[in-house]
């Protein structure tokens, strides 16, 4: 485990270097994750190099309940997002880990997703009102101090709980196929 760490900071300063020299670099596009609907409620997501991750909703809304949600795929990017920034966090820093487990959690009403509203006839938001994460990290001879400051530089620097912290804007295209 220990050489895996060290491996991690050597990659990590390798591009940490060219950054500093070229921050353009920097610039990506994401690869895109393609969702298909495949009849009911089942969707399956599929990335550019093959890799596919089906879905479908629970049978009080639809679906066959035998799959994971797309609810359930959200909170799962964001506690793997979260974990593996806090990995690396911890490889930059030199602390070995021993233990991470992060959980995300949410709350939502289901009403949301139904279009349905308040009494008062303000809309019932369809994503979660509460997220958290919990974290259970384990470093022998780190305190707790700095493992607590450790794991939040790890998710200042993480995309999926960034774009859940800063609300990023979500741009629309239809594109309508000709029947």
């Amino acid at each position: 485990m220990i050489d895996q760490q060290s491996d991690m900071a050597a990659a990590l300063a390798r591009v940490r270097a060219v950054l500093q020299r070229r921050p353009a670099s920097g610039l990506h596009e994401d690869a895109p994750a393609t969702a298909r609907w495949d009849g009911g409620c089942r969707v399956t997501a599929r990335h550019a190099n093959g890799t596919e991750i089906a879905s479908d909703m629970p049978t009080e809304l639809g679906g066959s309940g035998d799959l994971i949600t797309p609810g359930w795929l959200f909170r799962a990017s964001l506690a793997s997002c979260a974990t593996t920034s806090i990995v690396l966090t911890a490889a930059s820093e030199g602390v070995v880990l021993t233990a991470l487990e992060v959980r995300a959690c949410s709350r939502s009403d289901s009403r949301g997703l139904l279009g349905m509203s308040e009494a008062d006839g303000r809309p019932v938001p369809g994503g979660p009102s509460a997220l958290r994460l919990q974290v259970r990290i384990a470093a022998p001879g780190v305190a707790p101090q700095r493992l607590r400051a450790l794991v939040a530089q790890g998710l200042r620097c993480s995309p999926v709980p960034n774009a859940v912290q800063q609300a990023t804007g979500l741009a629309l295209q239809v594109d309508i196929d000709p029947a």
